[in-house]
């Protein structure tokens, strides 16, 4: 048997067992969680979780725009999370009742009085959403491991601070 053969025996073979066991319909969860700890998220809401998910296992992949992408998912979904727990997410809309922009977003949150954000969270904020943004808009940028590594501690801390400005955690 020659090489082509056997590659193309393998293929139907993958093909086979893909067909019969697909992927959850839900997505599944992610094996680590090298970019969010997922217990700063556990038992939140589920679209949350998914997304720490998506996150993570885009991470363990390689898949480091999708990544960079879902972590700006992430950062707005816990923005909107914190206005909307304390009565005033129309601050957060613009004159059509759509949700702002994630860099008004992050402008409106900074500035917020309801809340005392932290010096590290309202640092790391627009440093999240920089790569966020190369990743979903710039055509030539394509984000590296290091990209995402050194995100990870201001990850952790914009997560924690949003979950428990927002009320989340059960």
């Amino acid at each position: 048997m020659d090489i082509e053969s056997a590659l193309g025996g393998v293929r139907q073979l993958r093909d086979a067992v893909r067909e019969r066991n697909p992927p959850p319909e839900e997505g599944a969860p992610s094996p680590d969680d090298h970019v969010v700890m997922f217990s700063l998220v556990r038992n939140s809401r589920g679209y949350i979780e998914r997304v720490v998910h998506q996150i993570n296992g885009a991470y363990a992949s390689g898949w480091y725009d999708a990544c960079a992408v879902m972590i700006r998912r992430l950062v707005e979904t816990l923005i909107i999370e914190s206005f909307e727990k304390h009565g005033i997410s129309d601050k957060i809309k613009g004159a059509s009742g759509d949700f702002l922009f994630l860099r008004d977003l992050i402008t409106v949150t900074l500035a917020e009085t309801s809340w005392n954000l932290s010096r590290n969270t309202k640092q790391a904020l627009p440093r999240l959403k920089d790569v966020g943004d190369l990743s979903a808009h710039s055509r030539r940028y394509i984000a590296q491991r290091k990209d995402i590594d050194k995100l990870v501690q201001d990850l952790r801390v914009v997560v924690q601070e949003l979950v428990t400005v927002a009320e989340l955690k059960r």
